[in-house]
């Protein structure tokens, strides 16, 4: 049974009105703004503080470059993917099994949408902000369906269909294919009822994409591929990167070619996901190589919205922007089907694969493949990194690392630094429970009652 939730109306007017009338809004310590906040009703949530946090006049810059926004609305947009992530996150848990998905729109993304398969939940979507939209299928049976779809994949040539997802926009399951009869053999495979997909026609066979550099290069044999996200493991340091860069045991030298480190796992297909523990010679930092070598800092894991912005690190063509399209992707490359990815409007070419996509200052994924390029436009499908990290155990290397408490059980409960929650995980702390609203690697710092954005009191 749905419960209510405490209204809380969208703020993107306000937050405009904020910058427009303080020149730029603050941004957890960006350097050389000016206070946004001169109207409480318009400062941005503790909620935006977590999930928003420090962003590289980078990012804004190449935010404004391929999105065509102005300084203001970049920042401003960053806020309301914030706020979206957490309304949306809260409703999906008061909706249960009618929640059929949220997305943002509008160059601020100030307009979320969460979709529902009961009218008798329109009040309730309303009171947070948002605009209801009453549709057929819920997200849990489109995901089921598209589950299927995976399954069947495994025993049917996929090759002329290669991308399904959910859209949760037209509230299908969308299969992308050179030959709609290979899109009719793989739903007819899996047993998918038909009012759940839609067949889109497309001309492009994506594919790994080799010779990568996303942050820095390293290098495997013949090959090239880029790092993604410096990570830990322990007391072990090392990056996380695609599974079609390298097989476990390969070994890589960095972009001076001296020897760096040695893959310690890999999976590709299936997922494209791997890392490489490093020598002493290499440490690990919070940072992605941006343009012109700048650092971008990376404060957390905080998964965006489906339509939000997101860009991409890549040294064959350097920084480039776009929005998230779907989450929950699979791709067939000729190597074989990978499921589980984000499908983005990102550019990429070979020379980016394994690199990193982040939204303001929240770590995304790890490039895997794609079609098109950045002369005439085209589509990527990252790896999340958040399923990377749990995989692997490893620990992102964020701005806030410090001597803090490692990973475990903190002394307010069940809740540990380092460790990966999905959307409905719960934990203890400090003796009340919570429940996750957005998928995130925990960092010290970021304990439920400090983080409305991320954790709700149950």
């Amino acid at each position: 049974m749905p419960r209510m939730l405490p209204a809380r109306p969208r703020r993107a007017t306000a937050v405009c009105a904020a910058i427009a009338a303080a020149g730029a809004l603050v941004l957890a310590g960006a350097p050389g703004s000016a206070s946004a906040q001169t109207d409480p009703a318009a400062a941005p949530s503790p909620a935006v503080s977590a999930a928003v946090g420090e962003t590289s006049p980078q990012v804004i810059a190449a935010m404004r470059r391929d999105l065509g926004l102005t300084s203001a609305q970049a920042e401003a947009r960053l806020v309301n993917e914030a706020e979206a992530g957490a309304d949306a996150g809260a409703l999906r848990a008061a909706l249960g099994r009618d929640f059929a998905g949220a997305w943002v729109r509008g160059a601020t993304s100030g307009t979320l949408t969460v979709a529902t398969t009961d009218a008798a939940d329109v009040p309730l979507i309303e009171s947070r902000g948002a605009r209801a939209r009453v549709v057929p299928h819920s997200l849990a049976a489109l995901d089921a369906a598209k589950d299927r779809l995976d399954r069947a994949a495994k025993r049917t040539a996929t090759r002329d269909a290669p991308v399904w997802y959910v859209d949760v926009r037209s509230n299908a399951v969308v299969v992308r294919a050179v030959k709609t009869s290979a899109a009719a053999s793989l739903t007819s495979a899996a047993g998918v009822d038909s009012s759940l997909v839609r067949v889109e026609r497309t001309k492009d066979r994506p594919k790994p994409l080799y010779d990568l550099v996303g942050g820095e290069a390293y290098y495997m044999g013949g090959g090239r591929c880029s790092i993604g996200f410096p990570v830990t493991k322990g007391t072990q340091q090392g990056f996380a990167t695609a599974g079609h860069c390298g097989r476990t045991g390969t070994a890589t030298t960095g972009y001076n070619q001296v020897a760096q480190g040695t893959f310690q796992g890999s999976v590709f297909p299936g997922r494209d996901m791997a890392w490489v523990a490093t020598n002493s010679q290499w440490t690990a930092t919070p940072y992605v190589k941006g343009q012109s070598g700048q650092r971008i800092g990376v404060e957390g894991s905080t998964q965006s919205p489906v339509g939000a912005s997101i860009c991409r690190s890549g040294s064959t063509t350097g920084w480039h922007c776009g929005t998230v399209s779907q989450h929950n992707t699979s791709v067939t490359y000729p190597e074989g089907t990978i499921s589980g990815v984000t499908r983005t409007t990102v550019c990429a070419e070979p020379g980016d694969s394994g690199g990193s996509y982040i939204s303001g200052s929240q770590a995304q994924g790890v490039t895997s493949g794609g079609s098109g390029n950045c002369r005439s436009g085209g589509e990527t499908f990252h790896q999340p990194i958040l399923p990377l990290l749990s995989q692997f155990g490893l620990t992102l290397k964020t701005t806030g690392d410090g001597p803090g408490p490692g990973p475990g059980p903190e002394p307010g409960g069940t809740w540990a630094t380092g460790k990966v929650y999905a959307a409905g995980d719960t934990v203890t702390y400090g003796g009340s429970t919570y429940r996750c609203l957005q998928g995130h690697q925990a960092q010290p710092g970021w304990e439920p009652p400090n983080t409305p954005a991320l954790w709700q009191q149950a």
